[in-house]
This record gives structure tokens, sequence and C-alpha cells, in this order.
């Protein structure tokens, strides 16, 4: 009795080869005129601390909230939020103590070294953390 091997794979001569898409050559003349933050492909994460003194306080984040280059004014938008509604929405901070969220943001320009963290809002309350030293690895903790 002859034995048979069962493959996963079938050969066969009418699969048609997959076409491949090139990437397109950009000119160093081009690469050279965009300005280098434009480049940046990295986000920037704060991790925000928050200390809550009263039972059931409610906190939320602005879209308008931004990293502000120091020396520049150059603006990184919000990107991202964890652990924190947007506005309108609030998050319910249940019980004393701190609560910690996460915000991530666009890169900030290569050259800045210190930089603020500014919730621009139509009413009084905004978040506004000032002269924040840039590091290598663009991950931050502020207390808010």
């Amino acid at each position: 009795m002859a034995s048979t091997v069962n493959t996963p794979f079938v050969r066969s001569a009418a699969v048609p080869e997959v076409p491949v898409k090139p990437s397109p050559a950009v000119d160093t003349e081009i690469l050279a005129a965009i300005a280098p933050e434009t480049l940046e492909d990295s986000y920037v994460y704060v991790h925000c601390y928050f200390e809550n003194e009263s039972e059931e306080m409610l906190i939320r984040i602005w879209r308008t909230t931004y990293l502000v280059d120091r020396d520049t004014g150059s603006r990184s938008s919000l990107v991202h939020a964890e652990n924190i509604s947007y506005a309108p929405m609030w998050t319910a901070i249940p019980r004393v103590g701190t609560y910690n969220f996460l915000l991530i943001f666009s890169a900030l320009p290569k050259a800045c070294t210190m930089f603020d963290l500014v919730e621009e809002v139509p009413q009084p309350g905004g978040f506004h953390v000032q002269n924040i030293a840039r590091n290598q690895q663009d991950v931050y903790h502020v207390d808010i």
C-alpha cells in the first residue's frame, strides 16, 4: 500500500505573480526644503497626575490642548487621550487620591528644549504646566 503525504501547499503553474508597487522616489532637494519638524513621525507622551482632594470630582480634557515650544511658540496638537474624557463629556473620579491619565501629542520640533502644556478653554480652570524640560525619550510625567 502506498503512503500519501499531506502538504499544506498546492503547486500550480496557473497562480499569477503578485505585482509589487515600488515606493515613490523623493528628490533630495525636495527633502531638504521640507521643514524638519514636518518630517517627524514620533509622538510625545505626557503622563498627568491630578491630586483629587474631594469626593466624586469630575475631570475632562479639551481638544484645544497643546504643547507649546517656549522659544518658537510652535504647537504640538493633542492626538489621543487615555483615562480622561474629551469635553464636553466628563470623567468621574470617585475617590480622594491621585488620578492619572495619558495625553499623546504630535511631535515637538527637533530644536525644542523646553515647552509648556496648555489647555486653551473658553472658561476658567484649564490645565497649564510651564517649563517642561525636553528629554530624549519624549515621555514626561507632570502634576496637574
